[in-house]
């Protein structure tokens, strides 16, 4: 296997082997890795446009969250408002139940970093954050990270 061959299903098992801990983790609160990006998000970011959350999102990178929107709206966890002098202007606000579920979800990623920590512990990830940080530049994703960051 080649160098970048290696490099690509490394870093596709990495994210997939995070994402299935991660779900796991979400499971018993009813939401999705992806639910639960946009309530941090928001947490940490909102209240926010829609389109300026979904400048922010690596789940969704450089597409809309509306469908992501729509379900966490519908269940009481965001609540949307449109602004008066723009019908299109949609604000996005974490609810009293969606700031204590993005509470959970925040306790939740504590725990997760903490064993990639354990996993991390002895070496120097310098390197490699700087590498993967150089290679997403330009992509989506990578940008939606960098504006979070």
């Amino acid at each position: 296997m080649r160098p970048a061959e290696e490099l690509r299903y490394l870093i596709l098992a990495a994210q997939r082997e995070g994402n299935r801990l991660l779900a796991k983790a979400l499971r018993p609160l009813g939401v999705t890795p992806s639910q639960a990006e946009v309530l941090r998000v928001l947490q940490d970011h909102g209240p926010l446009p829609l389109n300026g959350l979904g400048e922010l999102l690596v789940c969704e990178s450089g597409g809309s969250p509306s469908r992501l929107v729509a379900r966490l709206a519908e269940v009481g966890l965001l609540h949307r408002e449109v602004a008066e002098h723009d019908r299109r202007h949609v604000e996005l606000s974490l609810t009293a139940d969606g700031r204590r579920l993005a509470d959970r979800i925040a306790q939740i990623e504590q725990e997760l970093y903490l064993t990639i920590d354990a996993a991390t512990a002895g070496h120097d990830l310098t390197p490699i954050l700087a590498f993967l940080r150089e290679f997403t530049a330009d992509l989506p994703a990578g940008q939606a990270l960098a504006r979070r960051a």
